[in-house]
């Protein structure tokens, strides 16, 4: 599988790593492999505190709800984390990077998730990166459904809030 590394897929990827750290660098390269990133550099067991570091301010952005915070709020990793976009076809086919090749592997991940928010945000709405709405949830999701009306993280979630409120009626 191929991930996008811009849009979409690494939003997921940055909210399932938000939601449940990984506590080894070993765990950091399976999970990202298993979400369909191409690993071609080793990650060193310190780069897992600079990719938890960015997590921390990535919530930032996450929990800022009024838009124009929230875009300030990711302005300021894009700074920091990514790069001038440039062409490249390292892996066989013609691709935009926002990081120099040489980039460590936190920093290979740091720009793709801040770009990749970016790129979710203004393509599908800047409000659609969200915590769940259920009571017993604080997990991260960004939304991309096709309708931009997701509310909960995961259809248990959901169907655990619809039990209770029906039950709150009875």
């Amino acid at each position: 599988m191929y991930i996008n590394p811009y849009g979409g897929d690494p939003v997921t990827l940055a909210a399932d790593l938000a939601n449940r750290r990984p506590r080894s660098a070993r765990e950091l390269v399976d999970r990202c492999r298993e979400a369909g990133v191409t690993i071609d550099r080793e990650a060193r067991e310190e780069e897992l505190a600079e990719v938890d570091e960015f997590l921390d301010g990535w919530l930032v952005v996450v929990d800022t709800t009024d838009p124009r915070a929230r875009a300030e709020a990711l302005n300021t990793l894009l700074a920091e984390h990514a790069g001038p976009p440039r062409l490249t076809d390292h892996d066989g086919h013609w691709h935009v990077h926002y990081r120099a090749d040489d980039a460590s592997f936190a920093r290979l991940l740091t720009a793709m998730f801040s770009v990749g928010t970016a790129l979710h945000l203004t393509e599908r709405g800047i409000d659609r990166l969200s915590r769940c709405a259920a009571d017993d949830c604080e997990d991260v999701f960004a939304d991309t459904t096709r309708n931009g009306r997701k509310t909960y993280c995961s259809p248990r979630c959901n169907n655990r809030s619809a039990v209770r409120r029906h039950r709150a009626r009875g």
